[in-house]
């Protein structure tokens, strides 16, 4: 497809204004906004770990090997943290870099589907949505492999429309990279899209080109750059919890059951993505009042709607429900909503106007005190200050444990010390990993201490909850009467109160 003058000079606005948005939404107040519990702190202490280890094919947390995610992600962590420096700003920088880029791979796709306007507007649509600005700024990797998911399927739509078959090799590729990123749902969801798209085509025969036999090669090739290692590396051990624990379990038994309901999903959507969602939803009503549905007649307006419901039914499916799973449906989606919004521009400029203003706002003013009440940096300073005052005194370094309230990887991420989760030997014997088994429990990879092993000779910290979580704000007599020993509450600090025991007098006698 051609441009003219006019038409080229409209697109190089365009891509300019979309990288300006993009930076006003993703990155604008992203140094003030603190690690949270308790996903993001999992992956930023990975990254730290493995930095600090010299190792970056095995992740670890807590000195252990870790299996709940594939490498890519905690790569791109560990390139930010090296080129910024451990920080706030550096650990949410690729999720910001790839939510613009998966605004230009929209408003690319939008543009050459259905011409300049449509992929602009797509463009907006998709980062001035309530899901694409919280992805944007989350460290997790939903932007990573929405990128290469999205780019996989649209180099694989190019390939089939244009019979232009390197298009299919860049698909296998990114594939690989999906892989990498999220595992085996990175090659089984696009390729459940293209089987749908083509047998809806009557063109399954394509799947038997000697160009997508060879991309699975290419494909195989990329995965291989760290299954391969790691299987050698791990062997079994990593397959079970990666395959079995991670990925088989996740899908089949709820890790959450209070959110495996049939409306999850379709809250996830109209919260998702609003405003525009709900903007559309009276042009939806008429059609259907008036009968005024059809299939889809072109290929692309196909492509699109099988995308954006094979990612919604397959997820629907799964036995745990995440809010951002669904997020890949977000560019079929925000071409299909352009379409409309191109022949109402001012309900659209309104909306995205409204919608730039908002997330500006939350991003500086809101979200930075919402998002330290949920992390323990508040709490790290005064620990690190306290544990090195009593080691100074003590001649060795205390125990310090989390006790009666959520635990804070987050708090272990910004402090750089070891802090231990406080239970009851039985509670501790129920989420210790078993070999052989495939559970839960192989996500408890935090450490453990038990109530009854306390020591006596050595100065205990312990951390809990300001609030009323967990059964009530603890007292000094409530952990004598529980733990036993004198506690004096130290400080308190953002969410959290600390508390220390110095050595007992049994221990002295």
């Amino acid at each position: 497809m051609g441009f003219g003058i006019g038409q080229a000079d409209e697109g190089r606005r365009h891509i300019v204004f979309l990288l300006l948005l993009g930076i006003l939404l993703y990155f604008v107040g992203n140094g003030g906004l603190a690690i949270t519990d308790p996903v993001e702190s999992n992956y930023t202490l990975t990254a730290k770990e493995m930095i600090g280890a010299g190792d970056y094919i095995s992740p670890r947390i807590y000195g252990n090997y870790w299996y709940d995610k594939p490498v890519f992600f905690y790569w791109e962590l560990i390139a930010a943290f090296q080129a910024f420096g451990i920080t706030d700003f550096a650990a949410r920088f690729f999720p910001g870099l790839w939510s613009i880029v998966s605004m230009l791979l929209t408003y690319g796709f939008g543009r050459r589907l259905f011409g300049e306007r449509v992929g602009f507007v797509a463009a907006v649509i998709f980062g001035a949505s309530v899901e694409g600005w919280y992805v944007g700024h989350a460290i997790i990797t939903d932007t990573t492999l929405v990128t290469a998911l999205s780019g996989m399927l649209i180099a694989f739509f190019f390939g089939y429309m244009r019979r232009e078959k390197r298009w299919y090799y860049l698909a296998f590729a990114l594939a690989g990279v999906a892989v990498l990123t999220k595992g085996p749902i990175g090659l089984c969801l696009p390729g459940l899209i293209i089987l749908v798209f083509l047998a809806w085509e009557r063109r399954l025969r394509e799947l038997l080109s000697i160009h997508i036999l060879l991309g699975f090669v290419l494909f195989f090739a990329v995965c291989a750059l760290w299954y391969v290692p790691m299987v050698q590396l791990h062997g079994t051990d990593f397959l079970d919890t990666f395959l079995g624990v991670h990925n088989v379990l996740r899908a089949t038994v709820s890790e959450h059951p209070q959110q495996n309901v049939w409306y999850f999903y379709p809250l996830v959507f109209l919260g998702g993505c609003f405003p525009w969602s709900l903007a559309v939803l009276p042009a939806v009503a008429r059609k259907l009042f008036h009968r005024d549905v059809h299939l889809p007649q072109s290929s692309e307006v196909r492509f699109l709607v099988v995308w954006a419901v094979c990612v919604f039914v397959t997820f629907q499916c799964f036995a745990t429900k995440y809010i951002t799973y669904t997020f890949p449906y977000m560019v079929p989606l925000a071409i299909l909503f352009a379409r409309y919004f191109v022949a109402h521009p001012q309900l659209f400029r309104s909306l995205a106007g409204f919608m730039t203003a908002l997330f500006v706002v939350a991003a500086c003013f809101v979200a930075p005190p919402l998002m330290r009440s949920h992390s323990g940096v508040l709490a790290a300073a005064p620990l690190v200050e306290l544990s090195q005052e009593r080691e100074a005194v003590s001649g060795q370094a205390p125990l310090i444990v989390s006790y009666r309230t959520d635990y804070q990887t987050s708090l272990v991420y910004y402090s750089g010390l070891r802090v231990a989760r406080l239970e009851t030997a039985e509670v501790v014997e129920k989420f210790r990993p078993h070999d052989g088994e495939i559970s839960w429990s192989a996500k408890e990879v935090m450490p453990f201490e038990a109530i009854e092993d306390l020591p006596t000779d050595r100065d205990i910290i312990l951390v809990t909850g300001a609030g009323s979580e967990h059964g009530g704000e603890l007292t000094e007599d409530d952990l004598a009467r529980n733990l036993s020993g004198s506690w004096q509450l130290v400080q308190t600090a953002g969410n959290r109160r600390i508390f220390l025991r110095t050595e007992t007098k049994e221990a002295a006698e």
